[in-house]
């Protein structure tokens, strides 16, 4: 039985999507993501501004007027939310978590796939596989997505990235597009990554906080790496140290967006406390006008 307050959490986080969705992005989801082809659906006479190409030239000499052949568009798609639930997603100093962003995040994506009748799948990854649930349609389906996603408990706390991939791989057999929401704080994914891309339409979103990029001057500080458990005393006031950590982040980050490249895969930056809706539209306004 689940208790009454998630699901109140979950159709609050519901309604505070549901805006999003209805008013800009399942319109931006639908021209920019598209369906496996084209499919024959009918001949109908020609009409002024009809492309000439496509008139059904036996149709034509049988009826004696013009027809013109009617394709549309094979819609139906698979949208795959592969989402990290590391122990580093829980952190955030900037009003929420960076794992709240992302399921707020994820949320827009699912809603705008099921309003376009799409299937919506939920891989929560951290150094295993956390929990899988499979594609389906239909609001009730996206309301379990948004509550594995908010409060399904995470048994590891590192980060495999490889392995979410691969096991991408391995529950989805036909092409999909696939987000895949991570901090990247870790290593060792890069051919995992290119080949998930080459089978997949897969757009990496980078979620993360103002203080994994610049510490401001507080002092002597305990850190805490909260994958791996070890602790540091560093002095946050020394003006070294600081320019040390945000030389070796953007450096990090850097590294990353070089990895995107190499793998021709489209990215999102989203940060805790920085609406993610500016993010987010200008993904869909670059990415219709390529496909335009």
């Amino acid at each position: 039985m689940i208790p009454r307050e998630i699901l109140k959490q979950v159709r609050l986080l519901e309604i505070t999507t549901r805006g999003l969705v209805n008013d800009v992005f399942s319109g931006e989801y639908h021209s920019v993501f598209k369906g496996r082809g084209m499919s024959f659906a009918e001949v109908r006479e020609y009409r002024y501004g009809d492309d000439i190409r496509g008139i059904d030239w036996n149709v034509t000499a049988r009826t004696g007027s013009p027809h013109v052949k009617v394709f549309e568009e094979e819609r139906e798609l698979t949208l795959m939310l592969v989402v990290d639930v590391s122990a580093s997603a829980h952190f955030g100093t900037r009003a929420r978590m960076k794992s709240e962003l992302a399921a707020e995040l994820c949320g827009v994506l699912a809603f705008s796939a099921i309003k376009n009748n799409d299937k919506v799948g939920l891989i929560l990854f951290s150094d295993r596989i956390e929990h899988f649930v499979p594609p389906r349609k239909g609001r009730r389906h996206a309301l379990r997505v948004l509550r594995e996603l908010l409060y399904r408990p995470a048994e590891g706390t590192g980060t495999d990235i490889a392995c979410a991939l691969e096991y991408l791989a391995r529950v989805t057999r036909r092409r999909a597009v696939a987000f895949l929401v991570s901090d990247f704080l870790a290593e060792g994914y890069e051919r995992a990554l290119s080949v998930a891309a080459r089978r997949h339409d897969l757009v990496a979103v980078r979620v993360g906080d103002a203080r994994e990029a610049a510490i401001p001057p507080m002092g002597f500080v305990e850190f805490e790496n909260p994958e791996t458990g070890r602790r540091v005393v560093v002095n946050t006031s020394g003006r070294a140290f600081r320019e040390r950590f945000g030389a070796g982040r953007a450096a990090a980050r850097a590294r990353v967006d070089e990895v995107f490249r190499r793998s021709k895969v489209d990215s999102i930056d989203v940060t805790t406390g920085v609406p993610y809706e500016r993010a987010l539209r200008r993904f869909f306004e670059e990415r219709g006008r390529r496909v335009r």
